[in-house]
């Protein structure tokens, strides 16, 4: 297993550039709701409205992320996304007063903010063709690293101000729109790799998106299993979230569990790379077997109404994250080719669905029979995303991609 002092000091400033960023994210969005609440004095459905607002800016922005990649090249699309991310982060608190305006502000933050995952995405796995797997993995940790200081830092800010939460990311957003604008100009000097990149743009200028999206085969099944996934993780916040309230349970208990995820994502790298080793070996298997995880997580919560069930759900459902979170890109990146941009966007977009309606469904199972049929739901969104997943296998099976998505971290 790869240490992390082992890899050339390119992906290192990489990284940490990815860390830094991940951390100024995290210091508003868990803000976003208390914001509306507290400092703009609106009800928590307008707080509802702004984050659905939010979220279908993100899922145009994946998506025309993907398609934009080879017309506009990965570097106008990269430091472009991230430098009107910056610029509209820093306008937010001057503009909040009007509440049309603040809600217009946000959804097209959430557009320039997924704007550019698709190319930094694609652009990994262009790059560092030969350690994309092991890679995906590292920014996947670095970025869960970045959200626990960012969260933990955001309660802070947020006593002093949360003008100042929000002008905190948006100039980390803009000193990783600045790394990219250098470090882009230093990696297209005699690099074969990154020429490599400009060809394949060309190459592809001309590929009619109709004719990809047509290629079901390829993403269709895959991007539904990661949807009903996503659906299903909404468990936490309109399932266990009020449970834990209604029950006299004390709410640091559910802030408990998220620092579980977040430890597990760190510390639970052998477990996952032994799972690999021994029942996952290709990438295909290694996202099948994340959603059988998703599901026994849920069917824990299902059977076990009690904080210690939660937490076993939790580590299952993490195991199970820390299983997908890599595979989907890299097998993309391992099948598409020079589509790998378009269609990474294209299935973070269908994906990012999951997020937007799975809240509004559960919640009101919620409200009619509390959680229980909140956990059945999710039961059968998992068992319905295994069965997605065999099926892109199968639709698949000439596709043998290696598993090789091992954590540098030591175990």
């Amino acid at each position: 297993m790869r240490m992390l002092a082992n890899y050339p000091k390119e992906i290192k400033v990489f990284l940490l550039a990815s860390l830094i960023n991940a951390i100024g994210s995290a210091l508003m969005w868990p803000l976003v709701t208390m914001f509306v609440f507290d400092q703009l004095g609106r009800t928590m459905s307008d707080a509802g409205l702004v984050i659905l607002v939010q979220s279908i800016g993100g899922i145009a922005g994946q998506l025309l992320g993907g398609a934009l990649y080879h017309r506009v090249g990965v570097k106008k699309l990269i430091i472009g996304a991230l430098a009107l991310n910056a610029a509209g982060l820093l306008l937010l608190p001057a503009l909040s007063q009007s509440w049309s305006v603040f809600i217009a502000m946000m959804g097209l933050i959430g557009l320039f903010n997924s704007l550019s995952m698709p190319a930094i995405q694609a652009f990994i796995g262009f790059r560092f063709a030969d350690q994309r797997g092991e890679l995906f993995n590292i920014v996947y940790i670095a970025n869960n690293i970045g959200v626990a200081v960012g969260t933990a830092l955001s309660g802070f800010l947020a006593d002093v101000s949360y003008s100042l939460s929000f002008i905190l990311n948006g100039v980390t957003s803009g000193v990783f729109a600045l790394f990219f604008l250098v470090y882009l100009q230093r990696v297209g000097t005699g690099s074969s790799d990154y020429e490599a990149i400009k060809l394949k743009k060309r190459a592809s200028s001309g590929t009619s998106l109709w004719l990809l999206v047509k290629d079901v085969r390829l993403y269709l099944f895959m991007a539904l299993g990661g949807m009903l996934i996503n659906l299903g993780n909404s468990i936490w916040n309109t399932g266990v979230s009020p449970f834990i309230i209604e029950h006299g349970m004390s709410k640091q208990m559910f802030g408990y569990l998220w620092t579980l995820n977040g430890i597990l994502i760190f510390v639970a790298q052998p477990v996952t790379n032994m799972i690999k080793r021994i029942a996952a070996s290709s990438i295909k298997a290694q996202m099948t077997a994340s959603a059988v995880f998703y599901m026994s997580g849920y069917v824990v919560i299902l059977a076990m109404h009690s904080f210690a069930g939660m937490v076993l759900g939790m580590i299952l459902t993490t195991l199970g994250e820390m299983l997908i979170a890599p595979a989907m890109p890299a097998f993309l990146s391992e099948n598409s080719g020079k589509n790998a941009p378009f269609y990474l966007g294209l299935t973070g977009g269908i994906g990012s669905v999951g997020r937007v309606i799975g809240p509004y469904m559960m919640g009101g199972f919620y409200d009619g029979g509390g959680l229980t049929p909140v956990a059945w739901l999710a039961v059968l969104t998992a068992a319905i995303s295994v069965i997605s997943f065999i099926i892109h296998t199968l639709a698949n099976k000439e596709n043998s991609v290696p598993v090789n998505l091992q954590s540098p971290v030591s175990s």
